[in-house]
């Protein structure tokens, strides 16, 4: 464990590291990502039930680092607190695999976006793309192994770098608004009513979680908190004002472009956005802002993959050689399997069709099942009033929080389909073998009778992934 003397850190540094991890690839893909499925009613709609399902969320975090600030693991932590150790394992497993993912998103939007420049690059899964990308990931690793306290502080300054370039297209797109083009685009081309803007908005969803990941930094690294209290401030502070820049960089670009203009642009869609209102210039200043906030953003989550991997260690959910520390207190072991798991990624992207927008969907999907862990233990602990005594409105309030939470994670999960829930599978079931391991060095029981069923059927699901795969039912 790291002396606390040295690697405490401040509400500002936890909302940094909040907004870093939101702030990064997802933001630039906005633009063409909601133009291929919806207009801007639809969009409005899908901002209000994301926002407001990941602000209930936020509130959840908030709430459980108030009220168990004992429990200093973030999303493994509360899982297993309230659902037992497997689940408990299974989310920080599916958050570690969703952390790994997300950092591969990163590499991959990177080199497409030097591609526009490079032809070498291309979509940014060429050998070229991976061979470089594959470098920068190395030599990220070897930087975090010096220290998490130096990590973090260069991830704050990235936080500030990108918010530049972000806010300089925001203020840009306001001026150049037309009010006749964002009219046109209202309706996405579409009939006018309501099962339209229902449509859209739900074919529109899971793009919105990804953005919104990152949510959490502050309560994986709550045992680095100064104080209990900034952990929650810090969640809702990083998540309002990174909410605010999504939309209006959503909305904004409905009034510069038609949808099927927005659709047809290459990533990052922001930078053809700039370049259609500015010119050439455009294009290239966006993309170097990219670069910058793309490659903060990618910091972040080999921080946040191996402090969850090295908590679980600790605790002996995971196998205790994650646990493992070098002498910069660092989770060197838990560094190194998360490198390792990037790096495979980075290989399957080269062989995948569309490999950023995969990328994308499987972080989304992996990293449901955590938050819907998280938020249902929020709402269990506000059903049985443990922690409450007699407060029963701040009971109920919290109950109805934890509630609508633990419904939106449900219905995102649902919404991502058959195929990202095969394919979460077969991510999921290899991991039986680490928490068999990792039972057998505490002379636990292995499974509990409905812990082996739910085993049983993540690895059913997976066999059956592996069979469509082979059979071409299912592709990458």
């Amino acid at each position: 464990m790291a002396d606390p003397g040295e690697t405490k850190l401040s509400r500002i540094a936890l909302t940094g590291l909040v907004v870093g991890t939101m702030i990064g690839a997802g933001i630039f893909t906005l633009p063409g990502a909601f133009g291929r499925t919806t207009g801007a009613a639809g969009a409005l709609a899908a901002w209000a039930i994301a926002g407001g399902g990941m602000l209930m969320l936020a509130f959840v975090f908030q709430t459980l680092a108030r009220r168990r600030p004992d429990i200093d693991a973030g999303i493994y932590g509360y899982a297993s607190e309230g659902f037992g150790p497997y689940l408990g394992f299974n989310a920080a497993l599916g958050y570690w695999i969703g952390c790994c993912l997300a950092g591969t998103a990163c590499l991959i939007l990177i080199k497409a976006t030097l591609g526009q420049f490079l032809p070498a690059f291309g979509d940014g899964s060429t050998p070229v793309a991976i061979a470089a990308a594959s470098a920068l990931l190395w030599a990220v690793h070897f930087l975090v192994l010096r220290g998490v306290r130096q990590a973090v502080a260069l991830n704050t300054i990235a936080t500030v770098a990108k918010i530049v370039p972000i806010g300089i297209f925001i203020v840009v797109a306001v001026a150049a608004f037309r009010t006749d083009a964002f009219a046109v685009n209202l309706w996405g081309g579409e009939t006018p009513g309501f099962a339209t803007i229902a449509r859209q908005a739900r074919e529109t969803l899971l793009v919105t979680v990804f953005v919104f990941i990152g949510i959490e930094g502050a309560s994986v690294y709550s045992r680095y908190a100064r104080h209990p209290d900034d952990v929650g401030a810090a969640t809702v502070l990083g998540f309002l004002g990174t909410l605010c820049l999504l939309v209006l960089v959503t909305m904004v670009s409905f009034g510069i472009l038609g949808r099927a203009d927005l659709a047809a642009l290459p990533q990052p869609s922001m930078a053809g956005v700039m370049a259609a209102i500015v010119g050439p210039w455009g294009l290239v200043f966006v993309s170097v802002g990219l670069v910058v906030a793309v490659l903060g953003n990618f910091l972040s989550w080999p921080l946040l993959a191996s402090e969850v991997l090295h908590s679980a260690g600790g605790r002996g959910t995971m196998p205790s050689f994650v646990a493992r520390e070098n002498d910069a207190k660092v989770p060197a072991a838990a560094l190194w399997c998360t490198s390792v798991a990037i790096q495979a990624f980075l290989l399957v992207a080269w062989a995948a069709e569309y490999a950023f927008t995969l990328a994308l969907e499987m972080t989304s999907a992996m990293m449901l099942v955590p938050y819907l862990l998280v938020a249902g233990f929020g709402l269990k602990l506000a059903w049985t009033g443990e922690t409450y005594g007699a407060d029963r409105r701040a009971r109920s309030a919290d109950r109805i929080r934890a509630g609508l939470a633990t419904a939106y994670a449900a219905l995102m999960i649902l919404a991502g389909g058959a195929k990202l829930l095969l394919l979460s599978s077969l991510l999921y079931a290899p991991g039986v073998a680490l928490y068999a391991m990792a039972r057998r060095e505490r002379g636990g029981r292995v499974f509990t009778g409905a812990e082996a069923l739910l085993c049983a059927v993540i690895v059913a699901a997976a066999l059956s992934a592996l069979v469509a795969l082979a059979t071409g039912a299912l592709a990458i």
